[in-house]
């Protein structure tokens, strides 16, 4: 075994709390994608992307469709237990030889409110780019989340 190990890129962690119950907040998240996933940024088609579909199962397919009928895989489904946890694999469009590990979980936060959890781990197979992705999604996330809660402000005419 070799004296220098290479160090552990530590997982992407985020989270934020919505006003809504987990199972509506796990069916935005999952069904609801394409309500709001801010495609023309965060996608594979930029502009031309008009959704993303997710198989509701382990194994199933997360792909994004293209407006010209081309579609890009994201990833595989791990875990699927609504309203609790949903992971895939993560590579949108990349090498499914470089992919990430997404989990998202929901959990109950008083009555009427719920935590959303986003872990984005397994940077280590983006080889030597890992540090830098791992940052890129970093930031990355924060948006996407901030997405995910306009939409749910906006539906509950909260301001955000």
């Amino acid at each position: 075994m070799s004296a220098v190990r290479e160090a552990r890129v530590p997982p992407v962690v985020k989270s934020i709390v919505v006003r809504l119950a987990p199972e509506q907040a796990f069916e935005l998240f999952t069904a609801g994608l394409a309500r709001w996933w801010p495609l023309k940024t965060h996608s594979c088609a930029g502009v031309d992307a008009l959704r993303v579909d997710i198989e509701p199962r382990v194994g199933g397919q997360v792909l994004e469709l293209a407006r010209n009928g081309t579609q890009a895989a994201w990833g595989t489904v791990l875990a699927w237990d609504p309203p609790r946890l949903f992971a895939m694999t993560w590579h949108p469009a990349g090498d499914s030889a470089e992919a990430t590990r997404l989990q998202v979980s929901f959990a109950a936060k008083g009555s009427s409110s719920c935590r959303v959890e986003v872990v984005h781990s397994g940077w280590e197979a983006r080889g030597p780019r890992a540090q830098e992705v791992r940052a890129n999604y970093d930031n990355g996330w924060v948006s996407v989340l901030a997405a995910y809660s306009s939409v749910i402000g906006r539906a509950t005419g909260e301001s955000t």
